[in-house]
């Protein structure tokens, strides 16, 4: 593959991630914790949206509420994990790595 080839194939990646991390920024995952009570809204860049918590979830103190916020943040992340892998594999697709 000679350099002209190479340098090409680079823009063009680093075009289409830059358009996936914009696709990203606007997508958005629901994390949910305690059947529901506590929901964590984030955006596919990890970006937290809002935190909306049941007054049922309140009315069980703040240790209830604390690992209900922790469990949803990280069942929004997972969601998110796996939006940001398929934007950025459909993004990279096609593109031949150098061996």
């Amino acid at each position: 593959m000679d350099m002209e080839t190479l340098m090409a194939q680079a823009g063009e990646l680093q075009s289409k991630v830059t358009a996936a991390q914009e696709k990203l920024a606007g997508m958005r995952v629901k994390g949910l914790a305690a059947g529901g009570a506590c929901i964590v809204d984030m955006s596919g860049k990890y970006d937290i949206n809002s935190v909306t918590i049941n007054p049922a979830l309140v009315a069980q103190g703040a240790p209830a509420i604390e690992a209900a916020v922790l469990s949803a943040m990280r069942d929004a992340k997972a969601k998110a994990d796996v939006l940001i892998d398929d934007v950025m594999s459909d993004a990279t697709a096609g593109i031949q790595m150098p061996q």
